[in-house]
């Protein structure tokens, strides 16, 4: 009885207050979810991925406009396939990772798009470099799985991603596309 009356309390207090209330969060498959980056090197394309990563996903298919969505990447994660290469791209010149050890992204604004698919609109944040950034989310469901997959083309200089001599962009482009594949519940 007590639960009741509280439950109904704060019921009557978000409305009265115009507080809106969200889903829980979807559970996050990490063993199924992806995160990499695909990049040309001397014109020869190159994916790599990042091995941790926390994603927190707030969304209703009834009410796609108030989803809500941000991701959390361990940069040192980050794997090219080759120990040194890795080692090299922590360093200062590339993603800095001792100064900057993660990336995020924190949606501002979601919208229903075309059938399938949501307009988002948020902030992504790399090696101390905040920009406003929109792509299309693709949605599938698969049961009662629901899959989150997208691209996301950023400029690496922009991030300043590549410093130094690898500013030139004939070795390695400024191009790079942020691809994603997130499975929650």
């Amino acid at each position: 009885m007590f639960a009741k009356v509280i439950s109904s309390v704060v019921f009557s207090l978000s409305l009265f207050f115009g507080v809106q209330t969200m889903a829980a969060p979807l559970k996050i498959d990490s063993s199924k979810s992806s995160v990499s980056a695909v990049f040309k090197q001397m014109g020869v394309p190159v994916e790599a991925k990042f091995n941790k990563f926390t994603a927190l996903v707030d969304y209703d298919a009834a009410k796609p406009d108030s989803a809500k969505a941000s991701v959390e990447i361990d940069i040192p994660s980050f794997d090219l396939g080759d120990p040194d290469y890795n080692r090299e791209v922590l360093k200062k010149e590339w993603f800095s990772s001792a100064q900057f050890p993660k990336a995020s992204f924190i949606s501002t604004k979601i919208r229903a798009g075309a059938a399938g698919k949501l307009d988002v609109s948020g902030k992504l944040s790399i090696k101390g470099k905040t920009s406003e950034v929109n792509f299309i989310l693709n949605l599938k469901k698969e049961g009662t799985v629901q899959l989150f997959e997208g691209s996301l083309p950023i400029k690496r200089l922009a991030f300043n991603i590549g410093e130094g001599e690898w500013k030139d962009t004939s070795v390695v482009a400024d191009e790079v596309i942020i691809k994603f594949r997130v499975f929650g519940q």
